[in-house]
């Protein structure tokens, strides 16, 4: 649950960054693409945890998967960054241990139907 609730804040970060990029005319395409593919994320972790539904295509998981992994190295600079017992460290642990699972669960979705 406590991955789930992480990547809804994850969306509704990226939704905010994205609505704030289009209002200053900035290019959006990265954003998009994580916003893509956190959402894919979480459709993931619900299908594994809750027996939701999916419509992704095996393409479109791939490339989920790719976007995902790529945001941990700032991740982790971030965290390091950060103070030890912060509000923002235990947000950025909980931001990674959730993009994890959902990489998982994108794996375990992708050898089912693989």
């Amino acid at each position: 649950m406590e991955s789930i609730k992480s990547m809804q804040s994850t969306i509704r970060k990226l939704k905010n960054a994205l609505s704030q990029m289009t209002d200053n005319g900035a290019n959006t395409t990265l954003v998009e693409k994580r916003l893509h593919a956190v959402c894919i994320g979480l459709a993931m972790l619900e299908n594994v945890w809750n027996q939701t539904t999916h419509h992704y295509t095996q393409e479109e998981l791939v490339e989920a998967r790719n976007v995902i992994t790529s945001l941990f190295p700032s991740l982790e600079n971030s965290y390091a960054k950060s103070k030890t017992g912060s509000p923002q460290r235990t947000l950025l642990a909980r931001r990674k241990k959730a993009l994890e699972r959902s990489i998982q669960a994108i794996d375990r979705t992708l050898t089912k139907e693989g």
